[in-house]
């Protein structure tokens, strides 16, 4: 960066940033308005075809882990391929493929000829193009904005992440009860102006190849930074466990159904309260950034993402249900949110695409690999069981990280070590 970008005091007054921001917002409004619907369908077919609660939640265990498998495959890969190749023609093409998904789940609903089998299909689709766009666009957010206001930047794109899993179910739930392809055909339309504004993004920084490293010398390169760094993996394993246990998310058509009897719009949401109390969040980080005591507080926002989900799990209430997930969304943005400032500003540039895939792969493992865990714990002891066992197991997860990890409980600012500096800074110099 040169000294007039250093003099840039918000992300916003970025024309690149800002075209992220609205690729970023218009994909996840149509992820989530997508995934809500596979789900709910899937759910149903399977409830109206004769299985029974558990069966059905067993369905929504493959759906996560149809998900999850691709991702777990490929994300070594695509975190390399975010370092060597064009970050945005990257992560363009990823929308481009989700922009098919949403097209062909679309015409399949819109024809009656939905199944199944298809919505399995469309899920391992997904993986892929989502395994590919995390590592690409997690690694151009950095390279954006000067890095002094990087923790703002992760603040509003986190923002952008979290109204579009607000608008996104409810548009969804609300499109589906209208017209079942309904949600389909606006995310289709959602994915298209996504890839235009990546194509606004001008030219940014790319890092410099290693021409005497091999791909796969590189790949252990990245997962050597993230062991040898007690920091980023101590941050990055915190979340793959705590949400792996505590995942709801997935048990909302059984809730919505069958427990709380609120239907789709009720589905629609009990999706969309976390995202609420996520934004909120979220849109306070960006006016008045953490500054002290960062790890102590990414500790106990888990440590209470993990309580709320109990009482959730135990609630048959709706509007305490919205509390709680209001309050699970609150907290888990308050570690990403801490997890995500740590991660990008104590990783050097040349490796945060394996670095954010690897931390992608602890998302999909925590997210899609949660779905599985928590539909087949479902399966086995019942949905409600299930949740109140998986928030327990959160709460003991920040126990025991604080033991594993002390560095954690120890950390106060999110200033990266001298040393790191030092590499960053001379890696602009090259550059320039």
């Amino acid at each position: 960066m040169n000294d007039t970008a250093e003099t840039i005091s918000h992300p916003f007054r970025v024309h690149n940033f800002r075209a992220y921001w609205v690729s970023r917002f218009a994909m996840t409004l149509a992820q989530y308005a997508m995934l809500l619907i596979i789900g709910w369908q899937t759910y149903n077919i399977a409830r109206d075809g004769g299985m029974s609660i558990a069966e059905a939640s067993g369905q929504l265990a493959l759906i996560g882990l149809l998900q999850f498998l691709p991702l777990f495959v490929l994300t070594p890969f695509s975190g390399l391929a975010a370092d060597r190749f064009d970050r945005r023609g990257l992560a363009q093409l990823t929308v481009v493929l989700q922009l098919l998904c949403a097209a062909a789940l679309a015409w399949f609903t819109w024809s009656g000829t939905i199944s199944i089998p298809i919505l399995f299909g469309i899920a391992i689709v997904l993986g892929v193009a989502r395994g590919f766009a995390g590592p690409a666009l997690s690694a151009l957010a950095p390279n954006l904005v000067p890095k002094a206001i990087l923790p703002t930047a992760i603040a509003l794109s986190s923002i952008a992440w979290q109204v579009g899993m607000i608008g996104g179910p409810a548009l969804g739930g609300y499109l589906y009860s209208i017209e079942p392809a309904l949600p389909y055909a606006v995310a289709t339309a959602l994915f298209a102006v996504s890839t235009i504004a990546l194509g606004l993004i001008g030219k940014v920084p790319q890092p410099a190849v290693r021409k005497d490293q091999r791909p796969i010398g590189a790949i252990v390169d990245g997962l050597r930074y993230v062991v040898h760094n007690k920091m980023v993996l101590g941050a990055i394993t915190l979340d793959l466990f705590a949400v792996f246990l505590a995942g709801a998310t997935a048990l909302f058509p059984v809730y919505a159904r069958d427990i709380l009897g609120v239907g789709e719009t009720g589905l629609s949401q009990l999706a969309m309260a976390p995202a609420i109390g996520a934004a909120v969040i979220a849109a306070w980080f960006s006016f008045r950034p953490i500054k002290t005591n960062v790890g102590p507080k990414m500790l106990g926002s888990v440590a209470v993402f993990g309580l709320a989900t109990i009482v959730f799990g135990l609630s048959t209430s709706m509007p305490l249900s919205l509390a709680m997930l209001f309050i699970v969304g609150a907290a888990d943005m308050f570690s990403v949110y801490i997890r995500q400032s740590l991660i990008q500003l104590h990783t050097p540039d040349d490796k945060r695409g394996r670095v954010s895939s690897v931390s992608l792969l602890t998302i999909s493992a925590s997210n899609e690999g949660g779905d599985f865990f928590s539909g087949s714990l479902a399966f086995l002891i019942g949905p409600v069981a299930a949740v109140v066992a998986g928030g327990a197991g959160a709460i003991l997860t920040v126990l025991l990280w604080s033991g594993l990890f002390p560095v954690l409980r120890s950390t106060k600012t999110f200033d990266p070590p001298e040393d790191l500096l030092k590499q960053d800074n001379k890696t602009d110099s090259q550059e320039t």
